[in-house]
C-alpha cells in the first residue's frame, strides 16, 4: 500500500507543479538502499543497515529533501570504471582513514540537486572486483567542503528573467538539472553505506531502477495539467465540441491513463524483501518506464495540435503590454466572445512551455533518458518475457506432439502474476 500511495502522490505532486518535483530519486534511494544494506550486513557483518535507518530518522525528524546522485559522466562506454582512461569518469574512493573517506569524480544530468539538503552519492553500473574503489553509497550535505554545482541551461529558460509571468509559461514552477564535481568530498563512516562492496553494485542498481521506473507515473499528473490546457485552448477558440477536438483529448488521456495503469500495477503486484520492506513488480515497472519513453511526445504533439500555430508565433507580454501594439494584440488574438485575451495568452504560453519551453526538459527528454534510456527497459523487458514457457502454452493448445521444452528463463514475472511461492514453482 505504501507503494500505491506513494504513485498517487507522485501523480498528485505533478499535477500541482507541472514540472518534476525532484523527490522521486531521493526516495527510491532509500528504498532500494533499505534492502540492499540488510543483504550486505547479512553476507559480511557490516553495520550499513543501522547507519541507514540512523540516517532516515534524522531527515524524517528535521524534515529534510534528499537527492540520489547514481549517473556518471562515463567516459568511454565500452570500458568499465577501472578500465577509463580518466579514472575520475566514475566517482571513487581516492583515500580511507579511520574517520571516513574521500571520493572524487562527477554526477551528470541532476535534476533537483541544488534544491535538496543532501545528496546520496550511488554507483551506477554493475561493477567488478577491479571496480572495488568505485563501489561507494555514501550521504553527504549538498554544500559539503569540495562539491561544484554547474547549472544547466534549458530551453527558454531567460525568459523568468524578463519580467512579468506570462511567457514563463508555468507561473509558479520550473526545473533544474546541474552537475555536481565532487573533489575529495568527505563522508564521515556513519554517513557510509556501502564501501568496497562491488558484488551488491549491481543489486542495488536493479532495485532502484524498478522502484524508480514506475515512479514516472509522476509523468501522468504533467499529461493531466497539458490535457486540462488542451481542453482549455479549445474551448478559448470556441470548438470544444468539435468531433476530431474531443476524439484527441480522449487519445491523450488513454495515453496518460496507460502510463498510471502500468506504474500502480507494479505497486500492486509487489513482493516484500528480507528486510522488510516491499519491492514492485519489475516487468510491469519496465513497461511503465517504457510507455513513459513514447506517450508524453504523442500527447503533446496534441496538444500543439489542438492549440495551433499560435503555440510558437504569439508576441511576448512587453508586445503585450506595450501601449503601441497591445491593443492591437487585444483585438487580433481574440479567441471565443468572452474570454478575456490574456487568458487565452497564458494558455498558449504553458503549452509552449510544456512541449518545447523549460518544462519540455521534465516531461519530455527527461521522460526518455531518466531512469534509463529505452533500450535499458527493453532489455529488462526481453529478461522477463518468459517465451519459452509462452510456447508451451501455445503447444499445448494446438496439441503439438512431442515438441514441448523445459523453459530456461529465471524470470519470476508469472510465479508473481499468480502469486505461486518460489517453493510451489
Amino acid at each position: 500500500q505504501d507503494l500505491v500511495l506513494q504513485n498517487k502522490m507522485q501523480r498528485k505532486m505533478g499535477q500541482n507543479t507541472g514540472t518534476c518535483f525532484q523527490r522521486c530519486v531521493g526516495m527510491d534511494a532509500i528504498n532500494s538502499l533499505h534492502s540492499t544494506t540488510y543483504e550486505i550486513d547479512e553476507k559480511y557483518g557490516t553495520n550499513y543497515h543501522k547507519r541507514l535507518l540512523d540516517f532516515i530518522k534524522m531527515i524524517q525528524t528535521e524534515n529534510l529533501v534528499i537527492g540520489g546522485a547514481m549517473t556518471d559522466p562515463k567516459g568511454d562506454r565500452s570500458k568499465g570504471p577501472a578500465e577509463q582512461a580518466d579514472p575520475d569518469m566514475f566517482v571513487r574512493i581516492v583515500e580511507k582513514n579511520n574517520k571516513g573517506v574521500y571520493i572524487t569524480g562527477a554526477k551528470a544530468h541532476q535534476t533537483g540537486c541544488i534544491n535538496s539538503h543532501w545528496i546520496i552519492i550511488m554507483p551506477t553500473m554493475r561493477l567488478t572486483e577491479n571496480d572495488k574503489d568505485y563501489a561507494i553509497v555514501g550521504a553527504v550535505p549538498a554544500d559539503a567542503e569540495g562539491m561544484t554545482y554547474i547549472y544547466g541551461r534549458q530551453s527558454c529558460d531567460t525568459r523568468s528573467m524578463e519580467g512579468g509571468d506570462i511567457d514563463a509559461g508555468n507561473s509558479q514552477y520550473a526545473g533544474q538539472e546541474a552537475m555536481i564535481i565532487l573533489d575529495r568530498v568527505f563522508i564521515p563512516w556513519e554517513k557510509i553505506f556501502m564501501c568496497g562492496e562491488y558484488d551488491f553494485a549491481s543489486m542495488l542498481v536493479e532495485r532502484f531502477t524498478c522502484y524508480h521506473r514506475r515512479s514516472y507515473v509522476c509523468k501522468t499528473g504533467l499529461g493531466d495539467v497539458l490535457i486540462g490546457a488542451a481542453a482549455t485552448i479549445a474551448d478559448y477558440n470556441g470548438i470544444p465540441n468539435v468531433s476530431h477536438i474531443k476524439d484527441k483529448l480522449v487519445e491523450m488521456t488513454h495515453l496518460n491513463e496507460s502510463i498510471y495503469a502500468a506504474g500502480v500495477a507494479s505497486s500492486y503486484q509487489a513482493h516484500k524483501l528480507k528486510s522488510g520492506v516491499w519491492l514492485n513488480d519489475d516487468m510491469l515497472a519496465q513497461v511503465c518506464k517504457h510507455n513513459v519513453t513514447r506517450f508524453p511526445y504523442e500527447i503533446g504533439r496534441l496538444a500543439q495540435d489542438i492549440a495551433g500555430g499560435l503555440v510558437v508565433t504569439m508576441p511576448s507580454e512587453k508586445d503585450f503590454r506595450n501601449p503601441a501594439t497591445g491593443h492591437l494584440l487585444r483585438k487580433y488574438l481574440a479567441g471565443r466572445k468572452g474570454v478575456d485575451v490574456e487568458n487565452r495568452m497564458r494558455i498558449l504560453r504553458l503549452i509552449e512551455n510544456m512541449t518545447l519551453g523549460r518544462n519540455a526538459v521534465g516531461y519530455l527528454t527527461e521522460s526518455m533518458h531518466g531512469a534509463g534510456s529505452p533500450q535499458a527497459q527493453r532489455i529488462q523487458i526481453a529478461r522477463q518475457m518468459q517465451l519459452g514457457y509462452k510456447k508451451n502454452l501455445a503447444k499445448h493448445l494446438a496439441n503439438v506432439k512431442g515438441d514441448f521444452e523445459e523453459p530456461q528463463e529465471n524470470s519470476e514475472y508469472f510465479n508473481r502474476v499468480f502469486k505461486i511461492s518460489n517453493e510451489e514453482s
